[in-house]
């Protein structure tokens, strides 16, 4: 049976015609993660739900414990994740209350915890193509089932925050960038998915023009709140038509992320560090 994660806000665990299994909230050798992990089955599917700031949104995105969520999905043998993100668009084509599957990233945040390796280990991933092909595939085929009006790939620029981007931020990441939409949690949970082995692929829908379209107000909490609970229910539309599709594992080639990646032999890893890393590092 696959098991696939949602990371996003508490209000897809909801889902129609899905049988909760049960709710968990262990530890990780990286701490807590932000919420307790939902378990549901849709038909033959097992989904995993994490709301990544909290279950009431009390965690910033530069106080996530990124390595903990997703250390989390591994541990109860996630094999794909799926990131529901609100962004705001950097393209006048690019309205509200569309859809975007994101297939590139540009980091702008700081002193994130975005890696599980060092403390005695070394390695460096393959990341040219961020998300994984196949899933992304399968979610942008999922949205235009579902009627959503969604834009097929895309460039996220992962923002720090939580401020939004000033004017010229803003201008600077459309003429400069050439970048679609802005966020300021994504990337981070890409990189870490990517390490661990982990399909992801991002699902952003899109609240607001950011501060840079004359023609918009500029971006306000009241308003992302509105377009975000108009989003819920086509979002909820759109992952249960990605369940009616077949992933099978030999589409790409993320579960081996770390071959060719680990430079550290694994007898020179220290054993604590081994230990800590055993999920990722499929060791026992």
């Amino acid at each position: 049976m696959q098991k696939i994660a949602i990371i996003g806000g508490t209000g897809l665990q909801n889902l129609p015609e899905s049988e909760f299994l049960g709710e968990y909230y262990d530890e990780t050798p990286f701490g807590m993660p932000s919420s307790p992990l939902r378990h549901v089955k849709v038909g033959n599917t097992e989904l995993v739900f994490l709301a990544r700031h909290g279950e009431n949104h009390t965690i910033l995105p530069g106080e996530i414990n990124y390595r903990a969520n997703i250390y989390a999905l591994k541990m109860c043998a996630v094999t794909q994740i799926i990131s529901v993100a609100a962004v705001g668009s950097l393209k006048e084509n690019i309205k509200p209350g569309d859809f975007v599957v994101v297939d590139q990233f540009f980091d702008r945040t700081h002193n994130r915890n975005d890696t599980f390796f060092g403390n005695g280990v070394v390695a460096h991933i393959p990341f040219g193509n961020p998300v994984c092909p196949a899933l992304h595939k399968l979610l942008v085929k999922a949205a235009r089932d579902a009627d959503a009006t969604v834009h097929n790939s895309g460039t996220y620029v992962n923002i720090e925050g939580p401020a939004f981007s000033t004017r010229a931020e803003a201008n600077f990441y459309r003429n400069v960038l050439s970048a679609d939409v802005v966020g300021m949690t994504n990337l981070t949970e890409a990189k870490l998915a990517r390490e661990a082995g982990i399909c992801y692929a991002t699902l952003a829908h899109v609240t607001d023009y950011d501060c840079w379209y004359d023609k918009a107000e500029e971006v306000s909490i009241s308003e992302i709140i509105k377009i975000i609970d108009q989003n819920i229910e086509q979002t909820k539309n759109i992952i249960l038509e990605f369940m009616k599709s077949q992933f099978l594992p030999n589409q790409c080639n993320c579960a081996d992320s770390l071959d060719g990646a680990l430079l550290t032999p694994i007898d020179k890893i220290p054993e604590e560090t081994k230990k800590k890393l055993h999920a990722v590092l499929n060791t026992t």
